[in-house]
């Protein structure tokens, strides 16, 4: 083939760009995920009600890590304890929201329906999104109830902490509580806390980036 030949070039040119826009897109192409659970948190910021956050839930995905998680939001909780009053504890910029310490609410707790701390479920999902749940650690194996909520895509934590559900309604009042002045502890100056829990069985898809 003449390398010079303008409708050479011009076709390689066109060739070229073509596989590029395929492998570029194949990375970054959307895909479903079947929500099995949706929990509501009804929250308070400063003791005035601000909205609620709507998550679904992977139970599919990540079935272990989704029935704790929806254990814990129920009425009666696990010996006693729920998320139903706790508190996000920790909050930081254009990162995430943290709560669930509801043994604590100070982000030194631990408590899960399997024990102190259970394994991790899976890796199967990446954090590519903002408006992701996944679960807070403190290293290998060390999940119990706390968890959190990106504000931002947060590709460093894959392979660390499993994402087991998403924001449906509500990312408005996750970015806000994400804008909210913290102390050096990354602990909100305005308490914001979880005052009513539902929980409901479902069956749907969702997309996730």
């Amino acid at each position: 083939m003449d390398r010079y030949n303008p409708k050479a070039f011009r076709s390689n040119r066109l060739l070229f760009f073509g596989c590029f826009f395929l492998l570029s897109t194949s990375f970054t192409q959307a895909f479903e995920v079947e929500v099995t659970d949706r929990v509501i948190f009804t929250l308070t910021i400063d003791n005035q009600t601000s909205g609620q956050i709507v998550l679904g839930l992977f139970g599919k995905l990540v079935p272990k890590t989704v029935e704790n998680f929806v254990q814990l939001s129920s009425e009666k909780g696990y010996q006693n304890k729920s998320y139903n009053g706790s508190i996000f504890h920790r909050v930081i910029a254009n990162f995430m929201i943290q709560g669930g310490d509801i043994t604590s609410q100070d982000g030194s707790g631990s408590i899960s329906i399997y024990g102190e701390y259970f394994d991790d479920e899976n890796f199967v999902l990446n954090h590519g999104q903002a408006g992701l749940i996944s679960m807070a650690n403190a290293g290998k194996d060390t999940n119990g109830s706390q968890f959190f909520i990106t504000l931002v895509p947060t590709p460093w934590l894959d392979g660390h902490h499993t994402v087991f559900g998403v924001v449906l309604d509500g990312m408005d009042l996750v970015y806000r509580i994400g804008s909210l002045k913290t102390d050096s502890n990354d602990r909100t100056l305005e308490v914001v806390r979880i005052v009513d829990v539902k929980t409901e069985k479902v069956d749907f898809k969702t997309t996730l980036e």
